[in-house]
């Protein structure tokens, strides 16, 4: 099994967004050559004329320090399709197509986001409804991403019944759904080792590890970060975290290699607050991270 390690660049929001800056972090400081990108860095909503300018900066950086953007992803938290007014819903569905279109200019191989985020209200009155047009209008997307070029669509299971996918049983379920037609490209998973229902009575769904043997085979991307039993966030792994942490990065290989699958991408997905001494040690603690990792996966 191949294990392309990497980083999502959620770090950078803010902090470096120039191109020809995160690309060379990336390669020199960090000495990474697999990112996913972030929908922060150039969001849709832009000007064609000023996506088209960002895209080249991007590609040639890239090509300058040899990094791959493997996948890319939305970043804002957002309502997105499942946003209870229609004509917001449909803004994001074209928004959507229009990450869609960077992306395939971005010469990476999918994209992902959470499914939709549905509100109280439309999850107590019309979840049922709600989720088929979900799956309707991802659907949708996997066939334009399909004529994009693109190889497949992501969605990340999320903790609480409002993002879909908080349980185990859930998430191989919709799964399923959303790939019964076959019509567009497959729409696979992006598992999160932090993320799962904790107020879930089978206490299989708050195990990472039993993510992983039970829905891990339809994950090609992960998205890693440290994990406490009481805390949950996006925790990098540093000796203070390591030290009372639930994910050990040998044993998270362990149980991908028994999934049988020829290639799998890791993502270190960290967040930083902005407070110092946080937001000046960003690539120091992201470089203890990686250090960290690369003893189990090189």
């Amino acid at each position: 099994m191949k294990i392309n390690f990497g980083v999502h660049l959620g770090f950078a929001i803010t902090r470096y967004p120039e191109p020809e800056i995160w690309t060379r972090i990336i390669s020199k400081q960090l000495g990474l050559s697999h990112v996913q990108f972030i929908s922060d860095l150039l969001p849709p909503e832009l000007p064609k004329s000023i996506i088209n300018e960002q895209i080249k900066k991007i590609n040639d950086n890239c090509e300058k320090y040899n990094i791959k953007i493997d996948n890319t992803f939305t970043s804002p938290r957002y309502n997105f399709i499942a946003h209870p007014n229609q004509k917001i819903s449909d803004y994001w569905f074209e928004w959507f197509k229009e990450f869609i279109n960077i992306t395939s200019k971005l010469n990476a191989k999918g994209t992902g986001s959470v499914l939709g985020i549905q509100s109280f209200n439309t999850l107590e009155k019309y979840k049922k409804n709600n989720l088929n047009y979900l799956i309707k209008k991802w659907n949708e997307l996997s066939i334009y991403a399909k004529n994009k070029n693109l190889e497949y669509l992501l969605w990340e299971p999320m903790s609480v019944e409002r993002e879909f996918g908080e349980t185990i049983s859930k998430t191989s379920s919709l799964n399923s759904k959303l790939n019964k037609k076959k019509n567009g490209v497959p729409i696979k998973l992006c598992l999160d080792v932090d993320h799962g229902d904790v107020m879930s009575l089978n206490h299989k769904d708050k195990d990472p590890y039993e993510w992983l043997r039970r829905v891990g085979k339809n994950s090609p991307v992960i998205h890693m970060k440290q994990r406490t039993k009481n805390v949950h966030g996006h925790k990098p792994f540093t000796k203070e975290f390591n030290k009372v942490g639930l994910i050990h990065p040998k044993k998270i290989v362990d149980e991908l290699k028994k999934l049988n699958v020829k290639e799998i991408y890791i993502y270190l997905e960290l967040s930083f607050r902005e407070r110092e001494p946080y937001d000046s040690n960003v690539l120091k603690i992201l470089d203890e991270s990686i250090n960290y990792w690369y003893k189990y996966i090189t």
